[in-house]
Order: C-alpha cells, then structure tokens, then sequence
C-alpha cells in the first residue's frame, strides 16, 4: 500500500501536541465514550472510572488541544468530541488497533516503539 503523504503540511508543534493529549489510555477511554454522543462529567466519572478530580484533569488536557468542547447547563458542564478530525483519528486508532484483529500482540508493540 503505497500512501504520498506531503510532510511540509504537517505543522510539527501542533501534531505533537495533538499526539501527546491523545497517549494516554484514559483519555482515549474518554473520548471513545464522547463519540456516542455529549455526556456530563458524572456520566463519563462513571463511565471511565475515575474520580471527578483526576478525570477534570484529563478533560482539561483534551480541552487545551480541541478535542472535546464543552457546554454548560446551570451547573452542569456537558463536553462532546471537538473537531471533526477526532472522528477520522479514533478511526484511524480503530484501523489499526482493532481488538479483533490485533496483528501484533502487546508486549511486540512495546518492542518495536523502544527501537
């Protein structure tokens, strides 16, 4: 499979910023449950299992990069995936991490990202 892909279009500080919001598996957890749609803290709280405090963190993080978005209601604050490109990223993510035909086991993934 034979992809051109331009790299002078690629803005290095924006990828690595964007990269490093989504290395972390919670966050990843998180936004996997912001595609089905907007949710509360209390319900992603839940959802992810963490406490509020640690989970406020994690949103800041995907806040601060723009890939979720949030709206309040009273004193509730509801967030929901950002930009459009999250879709095409977590299905990138999906492509190549897929549970279900996951070529490469974990401990060879680790192996491979220490070279």
């Amino acid at each position: 499979m034979s992809t051109e892909i331009d790299c002078n279009k690629i803005d290095p500080a924006k990828a690595a910023i964007l990269l490093k919001a989504l290395s972390n598996e919670k966050r990843l957890q998180i936004l996997c449950n912001l595609l089905k749609g907007e949710l509360c803290v209390n319900a992603l709280e839940k959802m992810v299992g963490l406490s509020q405090s640690a989970l406020s963190q994690h949103l800041a993080k995907l806040r601060a990069s723009k890939l979720v978005t949030t709206r309040r209601d009273a004193q509730t604050i509801y967030y929901k995936v950002g930009e459009h490109s999250v879709l095409d990223l977590m299905a990138c993510l999906q492509n190549i991490f897929s549970k279900e035909d996951l070529s490469l086991s974990s401990v060879e993934l680790e192996e491979r990202a220490a070279e």
